[in-house]
């Protein structure tokens, strides 16, 4: 008997989902995605300013699925492809993350390793602090400043109610800082020194932060009466209620096209993340002398960094004592959470 001769009719192949095509790692490069910035985030969608541009429509967006679990804040330059019309019930997509100039971080505390980004690509950091009711704080000004400088962050410190307390000895302490101050107070139905902030906002993007009660929201009102933010009534302790719950970017007026971004009122500002040298890195005439510094030098000087290079500045003359204890005062918020 001669044996079978078989042909491609004898094979039976169980029809299957995948098909014969072989798989490719290779993604879309999305050279053509809209360029948008992030303004709202929420619960997995990202609303976004295409061109960073509040007059047009803003558009809602999902993640990617090639972004993977990619952190997306408030602030974030991002390309956006899909339907880009902002129409009710439209939905993009972000495929891209750019690089970021700036970021302002903060962890729940000093002992926390997991970093919170709250803003990216912030310009200046407006630091709004009440010169009463509550009381000012110094430290948590101090690390915010912290904060701000190692970011790369422009900080700018906002005194509010100069209508309850004399603002120049509190300013004071930060004189030798150069940092700038605005100082803000309620007058006649209206913020008066609102048009100086408006002046430093105008055509950047400014992050917003302080202590709940200090006024933040009633500053943003002010400046947008259409945003429309809630004022939090401040407790008979002198405590403030949250009356921010998330970051939001929001338009200012004007043909510069400036952005306000509203963060939540905070209770705590940690800083596990941050380095003495992270600091020191934002003063382009002190960062090149702590090249001589010992390896772990804090910058505090004697007795617990008695070999600090920025102690050989001021012999020669080329720091001030004054800008330098101010500096450091700065820097004791590092290593003193309840500072």
């Amino acid at each position: 008997m001669r044996a079978r001769e078989y042909d491609e009719s004898d094979v039976r192949v169980r029809p299957g989902r995948r098909g014969s095509r072989p798989r490719s790692k290779r993604r879309p490069d999305h050279a053509d995605a809209q360029p948008a910035m992030v303004t709202v985030v929420d619960r997995g969608r990202w609303t976004c300013a295409p061109d960073g541009d509040p007059d047009r429509a803003p558009v809602t967006a999902m993640r990617a699925r090639e972004l993977g679990r990619t952190p997306i804040v408030v602030g974030d330059r991002v390309g956006l492809v899909g339907d880009l019309s902002g129409a009710p019930d439209t939905l993009a997509r972000i495929v891209r993350v750019e690089e970021r100039s700036s970021v302002l971080r903060r962890t729940a505390d000093d002992t926390d390793p997991f970093e919170r980004i709250v803003v990216a690509n912030a310009e200046q950091l407006v630091i709004v602090t009440a010169l009463a009711d509550p009381a000012p704080r110094t430290g948590f000004v101090d690390r915010c400043l912290v904060a701000a400088y190692a970011g790369g962050l422009s900080p700018l410190l906002c005194l509010t109610k100069a209508d309850l307390a004399d603002p120049a000895p509190f300013a004071a302490q930060y004189a030798d800082l150069d940092l700038p101050v605005v100082v803000t107070r309620f007058g006649q139905g209206a913020i008066v020194g609102g048009d100086v902030l408006a002046a430093r906002l105008a055509g950047k993007v400014s992050a917003l932060i302080g202590h709940s009660g200090v006024g933040k929201s009633t500053l943003v009102n002010a400046l947008l009466p259409e945003a429309d933010r809630a004022v939090g009534a401040v407790s008979a302790i002198g405590k403030g209620r949250h009356t921010t719950t998330a970051a939001i970017a929001l338009p200012l007026p004007g043909p510069e096209h400036g952005w306000i971004v509203d963060t939540p009122g905070v209770r705590s500002f940690g800083l596990a993340h941050v380095t003495p040298d992270d600091v020191i890195a934002a003063f382009g005439d002190l960062s090149a002398a702590i090249e001589d510094c010992p390896r772990g030098c804090g910058h505090l000087g004697p007795p617990a960094d008695p070999e600090c290079a920025l102690d050989g500045l001021v012999e020669r003359g080329e720091l001030r004592p004054a800008r330098l204890a101010a500096l450091r005062r700065v820097l004791v918020a590092l290593r003193d959470p309840g500072y």
